[in-house]
């Protein structure tokens, strides 16, 4: 269709198309790729960040649905909503990397803040004017946009338009001129909902289906998506009813209006533009989806290691720190692994959009893998704190998180359509090297058909080729990664050369394995798109596999970080298994006429030797104990992940900020303690001060909010519970009323 040619022209490819080859290079990664900030940009995370996050106190701002007036300023004075506009129009001008890291540090303080920042630096749409606005529109919008004056919003969602958001169905224009004017417009009739920032934006992007049924565009511009610039007051548009996703208080609303009239002169672009809004929402979704969503995961790995950790150690159960129990360590671990291969997924993928690329595959490989790690580290978070993360109030740092990471989720296209369809169905025609100049051979018009035969033919044969290359390639590396498993040490990584050495050789003998598996869905034909099974194994699997190359990335980058090597293996040896289940599920149940042949082909390159040929697993109980000890403990690894996270000035009440601080406190009493026991001997006054003072901090960190008013009418005078009233009225038909008279 005209929709898949224009979103298959759209983006880039590079090291998406490396996997799909089967030969991808971490080196190449390594000297291409490398996330940086400015002086400018780390001083405004430290200091106008810092800030902020100091004028948002959680709890408020979800109960109360909203911000202060003073947050409100303070992200228009300090531009946080222009931090993308180029200096040139008033903006920050700040790279990928840096919007990133401002997005995860406020993730750690306020999700809500996360989210109404995330929109105006994504998809704005002050990019799109950067990019594709007339310079009438640059120059009234743009310094608009970056002091704040108007808060942008972008409306693309309708009730019958949700992750196939482009498919426009009720957001319809047509070309005409005005009945009074004569001026060329459209007019437009549509119905946006799940519009974040809508109820209080002053500008909104409206996509649109624009028709010309009298041919009035005359050759300047085209039917199809176009994007319209309207701002508050437009007649006819009518924006602030709000939606309340779950608990969130970040505004979210609905954009409606029906007949309502717009001049080409707000038409993104101008008139030239008209059609071209699909091109201009593809090339600009990857900072949204693999940038701007993965950073708020990114906040919750650090929040979770950062303060679930400490807490770990500061509770006790059966006088013992629960840190020391099996179950809280597996928690935590993975929690911990899963936060490494995110924020090592988002540096590489912040690093590819600063080199100028907008890689289509793997920004929903971001978007869909790490919303969905974020959503595991927040639950095994969540799982550690137990009563103290599910009561509400000052003290609760992640119930919040909890409760909004499944709107990450299930915004810019849900996890479930991301996985089962858009990144293998766009990855094998966008990425696979032959694919996508078979089909243009296709497409050419009857004219050119012998020259589009001849280009079939030779695209088709080195599409075999390709396949056979990748067959015995995957046969051998698979045999010969089988034989460097099995032989290889358990601590063999801790030697930081021969951990990049060994999992780089798994992740080339798993990218073969995945380019013969792609190179087989060819025996599906145009039944591809609907084995949508299949497509969810095949998108874990180079999930997987890309998140890898970005975990042995970040290590070579990091290396140095007492205890890196072990959580590093950790991670890698549970994604390596992740790769590996997802083809053997895959090779399992290889659909299609051809599917038993497929499925024969694909063990037979990827398994060879059956089970023998699958040999990873998860990590061992020894390495899952190391990695939680040093999540728990002071250490160089904890200071990594509490690099990006909000910390209270001193003298404020903050519980995460507490907990870390109370952490060395309660580790070095514990060991006093224990020592204690071994020597049987009293504490020396030092030390006795020591443990009080422990116990005191775990005794004030371990409560939990508690409320005389849940409501506002609780707070009401002689207000009684409606339970209460009942109960009031049973004993008034009751001779005795307390146990002591009826005894």
């Amino acid at each position: 269709s005209k929709t898949e040619n224009i979103a298959l022209g759209c983006g880039t490819i590079g090291f998406d198309r490396d996997i799909f080859s089967g030969n991808p290079s971490l080196q190449h990664l390594i000297d291409t790729y490398q996330p940086s900030l400015t002086t400018e940009e780390q001083s405004y995370i430290t200091n106008q960040v810092t800030t902020l996050c100091t004028l948002l106190n959680d709890h408020d701002v979800v109960t109360n649905k909203d911000f202060s007036k003073e947050a409100w300023d303070y992200m228009r004075d300090e531009k946080f909503f222009g931090m993308k506009i180029p200096k040139e129009w008033g903006g920050l001008g700040f790279s990928t990397e840096a919007v990133s890291q401002v997005l995860a540090k406020l993730a750690t303080q306020c999700f809500d803040a996360n989210a109404t920042v995330a929109v105006p630096n994504s998809l704005g749409p002050g990019e799109l004017l950067v990019r594709y606005g007339t310079d009438e529109q640059k120059e009234y919008f743009l310094p608009r946009l970056a002091n704040g004056t108007l808060i942008p919003c972008f409306g693309l969602t309708g009730p019958h338009s949700g992750s196939d958001a482009t498919s426009l169905i009720g957001s319809d224009c047509v070309v005409s001129k005005h009945p009074v004017t004569g001026e060329l417009g459209v007019v437009a009739s549509f119905k946006k909902r799940y519009i974040t920032l809508a109820p209080v934006a002053g500008v909104v992007g409206l996509g649109l289906n624009l028709s010309d049924p009298e041919g009035l565009l005359g050759g300047s511009g085209d039917e199809g998506f176009t994007v319209a610039l309207l701002e508050r007051g437009h007649e006819g548009l009518r924006m602030g009813p709000r939606h309340i996703p779950l608990n969130a208080a970040f505004m979210n609303g609905t954009v409606e209006g029906e007949d309502v009239w717009i001049p080409m002169s707000s038409i993104l672009g101008g008139q030239e533009r008209c059609g071209f809004g699909w091109n201009m929402f593809v090339e600009c979704l990857a900072e949204g989806r693999g940038v701007s969503l993965p950073a708020g995961s990114i906040g919750a790995a650090r929040s979770v290691v950062a303060g679930v950790g400490a807490y770990s150690r500061v509770r006790k159960q059966f006088r013992v720190p629960i840190a020391e129990f099996g179950g809280i360590q597996e928690a935590m671990a993975k929690a911990g692994s899963d936060g490494l291969i995110t924020i090592a997924g988002g540096d590489v993928m912040n690093a590819i959009v600063d080199n100028h690329e907008a890689p289509m595959v793997i920004s929903s490989v971001m978007k869909q893998n790490c919303t969905e790690r974020g959503r595991r580290i927040v639950e095994c978070g969540m799982d550690i704190a137990a009563g103290s993360a599910i009561c509400r109030g000052d003290k609760n740092y992640m119930g919040n998180a909890y409760m909004s990471l499944p709107i990450a989720i299930t915004v810019e296209g849900a996890n479930i359509m991301t996985r089962s369809f858009q990144i293998i169905g766009q990855g094998l025609t966008r990425c696979h090297p032959h694919m996508s100049d078979l089909l243009k051979a296709l497409q050419l018009p009857p004219s050119e058909e012998k020259h589009g035969v001849k280009i079939f033919v030779k695209q088709f044969h080195k599409i075999v080729g390709h396949g056979i290359t990748n067959f015995f390639g995957s046969l051998s590396r698979g045999v010969g990664a089988t034989f460097s498993s099995a032989t290889r040490s358990k601590t063999a990584y801790k030697n930081g050369d021969e951990l990049l050495a060994y999992h780089e050789k798994q992740l080339l003998r798993l990218a073969a394995n995945f380019a013969l598996t792609a190179d087989l869905c060819f025996t599906l034909g145009g039944r591809l798109k609907f084995e949508e099974l299949l497509m969810g194994r095949l998108a874990d699997a180079l999930g997987a596999i890309y998140l890898g190359y970005a975990t042995l990335h970040h290590y070579d980058r990091r290396r140095g970080i007492e205890g890196l090597e072990a959580l590093t293996e950790h991670a890698m040896l549970r994604l390596e298994r992740e790769a590996q289940e997802a083809l053997y599920a895959a090779s399992e149940n290889f659909p299609g006429p051809l599917g038993p042949v497929a499925s024969t082909v694909m063990k037979m390159g990827c398994f060879p030797l059956g089970g023998l040929t699958r040999p990873y697993s998860d990590p061992s109980d020894t390495l899952t104990k190391e990695v939680s000890r040093l999540l728990t403990t002071p250490s160089e690894i904890r200071d990594m992940f509490q690099e990006g996270i909000y910390s209270a000035p001193d003298g404020a009440v903050h519980q995460m900020t507490d907990l870390i601080n109370a952490l060395p406190i309660c580790v070095e009493a514990d060991k006093v303690a224990t020592s204690l026991r071994r020597e049987k001997r009293e504490p020396t006054a030092e030390e006795t001060n020591l443990i009080a003072k422990a116990d005191a901090l775990r005794d004030a960190l371990i409560q939990v909010d508690v409320f005389e008013h849940a409501t506002a009418e609780e707070a009401q005078p002689g207000y009684v519970r409606p339970a209460l009233q009942g109960t009031e009225e049973r004993f008034a038909n009751l001779d005795k009323t307390v146990f002591r008279e009826a005894a």
